[in-house]
This record gives C-alpha cells, sequence and structure tokens, in this order.
C-alpha cells in the first residue's frame, strides 16, 4: 500500500463526504478508492469513516487523522519544492471556478501565458453563476463578485469593479435617455437574480449616506449574466453591470452608459481558498498569477 496516495485519496472523500465524487474528481474507479482507503484503515487498525448509503462521515478517530494527514501532506509538498525554482517542476491538477464574465473577459485570453509558463498543470477551470462548494466539490481556490458572506474560507481582496449603467442604441432611440432616477418609473430594467422568483429591489444608487434603490418598470428577470448581457444588447432594458463586462460592446457602440452620475457601489471581489497551511505551490503560483490580471481591471 503506498500509504501517501492513501491519504491523499482519504482526505479527498472526507472533504467530498462522497466515494464517487472523489473517484470522479481524481478520475479513479469508485472500487478502486474503496479499496485504498479500507486498506489504510486496516494498517491503522481504527475505521477512519462512517459509511452510509447517502453520505461518508469521518469518525472521531478520522477526524484526528485527517488534520495530521493534511498537515503531513501539506509539509511534503513544500519539501519537494523547496529547491525546485523552474517552472516545469510545477505540475498537478488544479481546480478553480470563477464567475463567467471573469472567465470570459478576464482569464482567458491571458491563460495561454499562463499555461505555456508552467506545461505540468492541469487545470479545470468551472465558471457559471451557480455559487460552488469549495471543500464538496473538491476546488483549491474560486473568484468570488459581490460582498461574502461568512464561510469559514481564506478570502484575499483583490479590488473593487467599478459598475456601469447602459443600454443599447435601439432601447434608446425607442424609449428615450434617462437623465434622472424618476425617470426610470417609465424605463424598462432587465433584472439580474440568482434565485428566479426573488426579484430585485430595483435599481441601485450609491450615495454619501448608503444605497438608494429607485423603483422601475421592466418585465423581464434573468438568473444568469450571459443571458443578462444578451437581454440589453436585444433592446429589452437598462441594466448595471461591472464596466470590464462591457467594455467591447461600449467601444463598438452595441451599448451606451447612461446616467453615469449615477451609479451603483463598486463590486468587491476575492479569492477564496480552503486552507492557507495547505497550499500547494501550483495553487500558490496560480493565485498570485490571477491577482496580477485583477490589478489592471479593479480599483
Amino acid at each position: 500500500m503506498d500509504k501517501i496516495h492513501a491519504m491523499q485519496l482519504f482526505i479527498r472523500v472526507a472533504e467530498l463526504e462522497s466515494f464517487s465524487r472523489a473517484a470522479d474528481t481524481l478520475g479513479l474507479p469508485k472500487g478502486s478508492v474503496s479499496r485504498q482507503i479500507q486498506a489504510l484503515e486496516n494498517h491503522l487498525g481504527i475505521q477512519l469513516l462512517h459509511r452510509t448509503t447517502r453520505r461518508v462521515q469521518l469518525t472521531q478517530d478520522g477526524m484526528v487523522y485527517y488534520e495530521r494527514a493534511k498537515d503531513l501532506l501539506s509539509n511534503l509538498d513544500e519539501l519537494d519544492g523547496l529547491f525546485q525554482h523552474e517552472p516545469t517542476s510545477v505540475s498537478g491538477k488544479l481546480r478553480v471556478d470563477m464567475p463567467v464574465s471573469v472567465a470570459k473577459n478576464l482569464v482567458i485570453p491571458r491563460l495561454p501565458a499562463f499555461l505555456q509558463q508552467y506545461p505540468g498543470i492541469e487545470l479545470e477551470l468551472s465558471s457559471s453563476d451557480r455559487l460552488v462548494d469549495i471543500i464538496r466539490e473538491g476546488f483549491d481556490c474560486v473568484v468570488r463578485i459581490g460582498t461574502l458572506k461568512d464561510s469559514g474560507l481564506i478570502a484575499r481582496p483583490l479590488g473593487k469593479l467599478s459598475v456601469i449603467n447602459c443600454a443599447s442604441p435601439t432601447y434608446l432611440t425607442r424609449f428615450g435617455y434617462p437623465e434622472s432616477p424618476d425617470d426610470l418609473a417609465s424605463h424598462a430594467v432587465v433584472h439580474y437574480s440568482l434565485n428566479l422568483g426573488t426579484r430585485p429591489e430595483g435599481f441601485e444608487i450609491a450615495t454619501p449616506e448608503g444605497i438608494q434603490w429607485v423603483k422601475t418598470g421592466g418585465m423581464l428577470t434573468v438568473n444568469s449574466t450571459e443571458t443578462y448581457h444578451a437581454a440589453c444588447l436585444a433592446g429589452l432594458g437598462i441594466i448595471q453591470v461591472p464596466r470590464v463586462g462591457v467594455r467591447d460592446a461600449l467601444r463598438a457602440g452595441d451599448l451606451i452608459e447612461v446616467l453615469p452620475q449615477y451609479r451603483a457601489s463598486p463590486m468587491p471581489v476575492s479569492l477564496l481558498y480552503p486552507h492557507r497551511r495547505n497550499l500547494s505551490r501550483r495553487v500558490h503560483l496560480f493565485m498570485e498569477w490571477l491577482t496580477g490580471v485583477m490589478k489592471n481591471y479593479v480599483d
């Protein structure tokens, strides 16, 4: 039995609470993962996991072993990379999640240079509007836009994205330019809500006294940033969006900024990851690279 490999499998199963999900993320047969962890338990003479048909949970002994095993593997990673400074020495799988707009507009265009510099890294890049469960789904780090909830994760602030109001020329030709927030009562605003059925409060304006919400017209609510942008381009209404996400459309004249003196609050951007002590070198390098990429677009 390869004890180091068995520890790695055990940690992944413990974090995902599933043999199947752990096997899928590692590209291994479920039976192989189960057998190796069983061999580890037999070698230690203890039960590490409670197994049921629905989920897998750590035993009391498993909790202790989990923490010690993570520390040990972290120290081994650091030792392996202690005298290796060549980019080609960095290898392994990296699992990252970020919003579609960040991936499409900022990361993907610059990603070839990163992967060329570190050819041994195999990157799995998830991008959607869904908030993934970092621990359960086995992500190394994620990018979040907006105010963070208390999650017990480590958060690295990357800055704030300026938010603008914009509409298509077609919409503005048909309905005219709003000149004050009061005009929005007769204008259509496309609403964004991650959970359909809950409608946003309206049009957001940042003031010295705090956020002010203005009632608007508009009959369309969407739960996808791609659909949100498409609705605006189609002339269905005004949207409030980070400037970086629509900069090309603004340059091309496909969208036009409106009410520039009445903007929403800038949106904070954060990098989240599970454990400061257990960062592998590849994760650390990617996060440093991503921080450098974001510096060009945040305040």
